[in-house]
């Protein structure tokens, strides 16, 4: 998403206003920009909150919070049973109990639990290559959606123009509602989206003299590479993703990663995974312009709603902020839980588990396709994913030449009446326009229920022609 910030207010100096990035030179010297000073003015830390860490100072006695105490609370240990992620038919009995335990009933620091936070960070390294002393830090969230509508909250005013690249993620026009949406009028093809980036420049250039951008990735896309993307599946090739880290250099404008991508681990194609903008940024002649949103929903359980952040510090500590004044932090049970499960595998453990996940749904995807191809041949085109849990289709209705066929009907009527239930494209678009596309799940559905559901799919489309040629 690229976001122009276009106050209604008096612009004070542009230098102000463009946000100071991290020179490699010297990674603790970041100043946050006066947009971003306006907005934590309006969202300030909680007095309570911004003590708390004091209260770890050897020898303090602290009458600060108004903790409850552990004396009355009634549980004495939590234990669970995980799979092995080297052998799936051995169990590990984990337990929670103790000083573990004190801590999960407490209330917890607003960026999260201390060892969670380091063995996230020591993630970071071991995934993105990025170590703790490079100007970022990470925060936790009660899942990714959290922390994005913190980021927007932190990083966007009202009277803001916002620039959507389409099709993208539907949650994140919700995430912005107090902001108008402009389509950037990117060419769809097949789902793959074609963005160059004069467009981009030309943007840039029609807003230089205003603000600076936060764009959100995903949508810059290569016929031959396609990643996961939600709802396309696709993502940007290694070539594309330097020409964005360039033009935020030229432009001076963030980089939300992740927004519309929580399938970085469910990667199932043959190539080689690209690296991040995270990891790439390294390449930079300076870093602070990638906040990446990172999560464990589709790795480790949904339910448990457990996301992260990882950026520039001032501006994790801006999305903290929103948190003191929220929902005041992640549920502490909830991250030592997590915790006591990633401490006992390990890094290496962890990516076996993603890699067997991986495993896991690049075999539903194969059996999705298969019942495709015997189904919905000529009806519908795609192309095959190689991330994620989604395909997304383009009915093949027949209409009139030049027209805009659209997919809403043909799911949520023709579809609906013979029993089998899928997502129009319309919703991945702002103000949800007419589209020909649909976005389905192989995540859940057993082969049989596949098989049916396709074949219903069939017919309404069938159906839906017999419509088109009347």
């Amino acid at each position: 998403m690229l976001v122009t910030v276009s106050s209604r207010r008096p612009s004070p100096p542009v230098q102000n206003l463009l946000l100071h990035p991290l020179s490699k030179s010297s990674l603790q010297t970041f100043t946050p920009p006066f947009s971003l000073m306006l907005r934590i003015i309006v969202c300030p830390a909680s007095v309570v909150r911004g003590l708390l860490p004091l209260e770890d100072t050897p020898g303090i006695i602290s009458l600060l919070s108004g903790k409850p105490n552990p004396d009355t609370f009634p549980f004495t240990s939590f234990t669970f049973t995980a799979r092995s992620p080297i052998n799936s038919k051995e169990d590990t009995i984990l337990t929670i109990e103790g000083k573990e335990l004190a801590q999960g009933l407490q209330y917890g620091p607003t960026a999260g639990e201390k060892q969670l936070i380091s063995w996230i960070e020591g993630l970071q390294e071991f995934s993105h290559g990025r170590k703790k002393n490079e100007g970022w830090r990470v925060s936790i969230g009660t899942g990714s959606q959290d922390l994005i509508f913190k980021a927007v909250t932190a990083l966007v005013n009202p009277g803001d123009s916002v620039l959507l690249e389409t099709p993208t993620y539907a949650p994140a026009f919700p995430v912005v509602p107090h902001l108008p949406l402009l389509n950037m009028g990117c060419k769809v093809v097949m789902g793959l989206i074609y963005l160059r980036a004069a467009i981009y420049r030309k943007l840039a250039s029609r807003q230089a003299k205003a603000q600076g951008f936060v764009y959100s990735p995903c949508k810059d896309v290569d016929i031959r590479q396609k990643y996961g993307c939600n709802p396309t599946g696709m993502t940007a090739t290694l070539e594309r993703r330097k020409e964005v880290l360039l033009l935020a250099r030229e432009h001076n404008f963030i980089i939300l990663e992740g927004m519309y991508d929580p399938y970085y681990y469910l990667y199932y194609g043959t190539a080689p995974r690209y690296p991040s903008y995270f990891a790439l940024e390294l390449e930079e002649p300076e870093v602070g312009r990638v906040l990446r949103f990172d999560s464990l929903s589709k790795i480790l359980s949904a339910g448990i709603r457990l996301g992260f952040v990882s950026g520039p510090a001032p501006l994790v500590q801006a999305i903290d902020q929103c948190t003191s004044t929220s929902n005041l932090q992640t549920p502490s049970l909830t991250q030592i839980i997590i915790y006591k499960l990633l401490n006992s595998w390990g890094y290496d453990g962890f990516k076996i588990h993603t890699e067997n996940v991986s495993v896991f749904y690049r075999e539903k995807r194969d059996i999705f396709e298969r019942a495709m191809r015997t189904h919905l041949s000529g009806l519908v085109e795609w192309s095959p994913p190689v991330a994620g849990m989604f395909i997304w289709f383009k009915l093949l209705l027949n209409g009139e030449p030049g027209e805009e066929e659209d997919s809403y009907d043909v799911i949520l009527s023709k579809g609906l009446e013979r029993g089998v239930l899928a997502l129009p494209g319309a919703g991945f678009f702002p103000n949800s326009r007419k589209t020909a596309y649909v976005r389905v799940s192989f995540s859940a559905a057993p082969e049989p229920e596949v098989d049916e559901a396709l074949k219903r799919l069939r017919e309404a489309i069938i159906a839906a022609r017999a419509t088109n040629k009347k």
